[in-house]
Formats: structure tokens, C-alpha cells, sequence
């Protein structure tokens, strides 16, 4: 065991990177060895460090990170326990990088790394931001996409141009390249919920600098997965599509709220269905309806906030059932506060009984929101 004081250590065989390659992972396990080879092709005489940030995937993807940076100096993982999500990993990944510059590239093969060197002299020529885009120039996604992704990937293409304008093409790239100062200045503001950091980079970018940013492209073929399944779902989109509603809001509105609101605003019509078909198909009087209702509301809206809204902290388990119970005691509370704030408008002349009604259900949706974020999904 080397014991010299750190002065004394002999570092002329080592050099500080110049570039970070992030690699959010979870499970990759088959991805990550032949990536890391095809990383060091591609940037044979740049220095440069690969650091793999996993979800502590039950595929053992993390371990065989390890095992590589015992052989690679230039590898290291960040192992995450108890925290998931794509955006958070990419920030906690660029937020360990000492290098000047930091990028973001997929495990899956599907970003085509050999763009990188192009890539990074466009960042040291002076850009910003340097994107790997499927949409410009010799770029092309038809190899790997399918018909219906590659409609879904453009039709995000056009919503993501209210936030960046005409300066991008591929803003839902999870490809691209930036210098480091500029993450350091902007990451308290960036969102670590959804799977979409480039586009709330850019946008949080334009906003907190009160500049464009200066946007640089590289077109690349986008490739069919190597290995794995591709974590395309219905979750994606769905925070996706709240994180263009947060940035419209400036940020006012979090993603997970929006999320929140929207499942709460199916469990209404959970709860009309419900209540109709007790009341009038079983014949049950109306408070032992409203009971039911209210109970199963609660339910399909709490499993549906375990799914979506705080997938990154999914309860699992025994977790599973006693988060349910403290949603339920929650969302008690909530409604108390709904009666109250409806009922004190309404009585003081303040609103009439829609627009008190309107306030009420605001309120409990703020109150469940914070109270269940701080006790429910902590």
C-alpha cells in the first residue's frame, strides 16, 4: 500500500481529462463493456474519462462497471441507492466531472460515439452546447426507430421548438456536449425529475443567461439497440410532456406536480363512475356511495402517483401498503381542507359556489401534493 504524502505521489503518468463521457445506465449490463471499447476507439489521443452512473440495476450492471475500472483508470461508476431517474443521473454524473467539458451518450448503442472528437471541437471553438442530431444534415433515426417512435420522436421535435425555437433540430436528443462552467451555472434550476435534460438545459439555459445559447449540431445515423429493451413508456411521455408545461411556467409549476394534478384529475372521474354505479346499479344509498367511491379514487390515484409521478421512488413491497395507508390519511386531510376553504368563500360572499368549489379542490390538491411528497414518497 502506497502511504507517500499526496505531494510526494507521483502523478506523471496520469492526466486530467479534458472530457467526461456520462452513461446513465440501468440495465445495461451487456452494453457497457463493448461501449467503453468503442469509447476508446473513438477517442484514441484525447484525454478523456468514462463515468457510468447506474440505478442500481438488478441486472448487476454497476458491478461489472466496477470490475472495468479496475483494469481502466479511465472508468468509474456512481452506484445510486435509492434515487433513479435519467435526468437526476445525467446531473449527478456532470456534477462529479473535473474535466472542461462533459457528455451525455446512451449505453445503448444507439448514439454514434465516433461524432465525439467533431463533436468536442466545436465546444472548444466556442459553443455552448454541441447536439448529436438525427434530424440535420447526413443525420438519420429511420435504422432505429419504429414507424410509430419515429411519429412520436418528431411530433416531441415540434412541441420542444416553443422552447428553443428554430436553433435545434433533434431538441429531445439524449446526445450531446457541453462545457462544464455553463452546467456549474445552471444546475441549481434544472429539473431532476423525467428523461429530457437537454431540452430543460436549453431552455433553463436561455432563460437564466438571458442569452441564447450558442447551439453547435453534428449529424450521426442513429443505430438499433445493441442490447436490452428500449425504457420507452407511457411514463416517458408523460414527463415529458410535463416538463414543457413546467417551462412554459418557468419553472413555477414542478413536473411532479403537474403529474399529480393530472392523476388527480382522472381520480374525479374515477370517482363519478364509481359513485353512479354503486348508487344506481347496486343500489346502495348515497353516503355508503360516496364512501366507496372516495375509497377507490384514492386508491387508483395513489397507484397511478406510485407509477408515474414518483416512478423514481416507486414503493414496493410492505412500502407499498403502508404508503397507502399514509395517502389515505393524507388525502383525508386534504379534503377537510378542501370543505374549508370551499365553505369560507362561499359563506363570506367572497365567490360564488362554483368558483369556492373550484378553490377548494386547488386547495387539496397543494395540500396532498406537499404533505404526501414529505410522508408518502419521502
Amino acid at each position: 500500500m502506497n502511504t507517500a504524502p499526496a505531494s510526494e505521489i507521483d502523478t506523471a503518468t496520469w492526466t486530467a481529462p479534458v472530457l467526461s463521457v456520462i452513461v446513465p445506465t440501468f440495465n445495461e449490463r451487456d452494453n457497457i463493456a463493448p461501449l467503453v471499447d468503442k469509447l476508446e476507439a473513438a477517442l484514441a489521443g484525447i484525454a478523456f474519462e468514462v463515468i457510468i452512473v447506474d440505478d442500481n440495476s438488478p441486472d448487476g450492471t454497476a458491478e461489472l462497471a466496477k470490475t472495468l475500472a479496475v483494469h481502466k483508470p479511465h472508468v468509474r461508476c456512481i452506484h445510486r441507492i435509492g434515487r433513479r431517474g435519467l435526468s437526476s443521473a445525467c446531473i449527478e454524473g456532470m456534477a462529479s466531472s473535473s474535466a472542461e467539458f462533459v457528455a451525455v451518450i446512451d449505453a445503448d448503442h444507439q448514439h454514434d460515439e465516433a461524432i465525439l472528437p467533431k463533436m468536442l471541437e466545436k465546444a472548444q471553438a466556442g459553443a455552448d452546447v454541441v447536439v448529436g442530431t438525427r434530424y440535420s444534415g447526413e443525420g438519420s433515426s429511420q435504422s432505429g426507430f419504429t414507424a410509430s417512435r419515429q411519429m412520436g420522436s418528431t411530433l416531441a421535435t415540434q412541441l420542444s421548438g416553443i422552447l428553443t425555437g428554430k436553433a435545434l433540430s433533434d431538441p429531445m436528443s439524449g446526445f450531446f456536449l457541453m462545457r462544464r462552467s455553463l452546467f456549474n451555472e445552471i444546475v441549481p434550476s434544472l429539473s431532476r425529475e423525467g428523461f429530457k435534460i437537454l431540452l430543460d438545459i436549453i431552455a433553463t439555459g436561455n432563460r437564466q443567461l438571458g442569452r441564447k445559447l450558442a447551439i453547435a449540431e453534428v449529424p450521426y445515423d442513429f443505430r438499433p439497440r445493441h442490447a436490452g429493451e428500449s425504457k420507452m413508456s407511457a411514463l416517458v411521455v408523460a414527463q415529458f410532456l410535463g416538463l414543457i408545461v413546467s417551462q412554459i411556467s418557468r419553472g413555477l409549476l414542478p413536473t411532479s406536480f403537474l403529474l399529480f394534478a393530472l392523476v388527480g384529475a382522472s381520480g374525479v372521474l374515477v370517482h363519478l363512475v364509481v359513485l353512479t354505479f354503486a348508487f344506481e346499479a347496486l343500489d346502495f344509498n348515497f353516503a355508503n356511495s360516496q364512501i366507496v367511491a372516495t375509497l377507490v379514487a384514492m386508491t387508483t390515484n395513489y397507484i397511478l402517483n406510485n407509477e408515474l409521478t414518483y416512478a423514481d421512488k416507486k414503493l414496493r413491497g410492505v412500502k407499498f401498503w403502508t404508503g397507502l395507508l399514509s395517502f389515505y390519511v393524507v388525502c383525508s386531510f386534504g379534503a377537510i381542507a378542501n370543505i374549508s376553504v370551499a365553505s369560507v368563500l362561499f359563506e363570506a360572499h367572497l365567490a360564488n359556489f362554483l368558483i369556492a368549489g373550484i378553490a377548494g379542490v386547488v386547495m387539496s390538491v397543494v395540500f396532498n401534493y406537499a404533505v404526501t411528497r414529505m410522508f408518502t414518497w419521502r
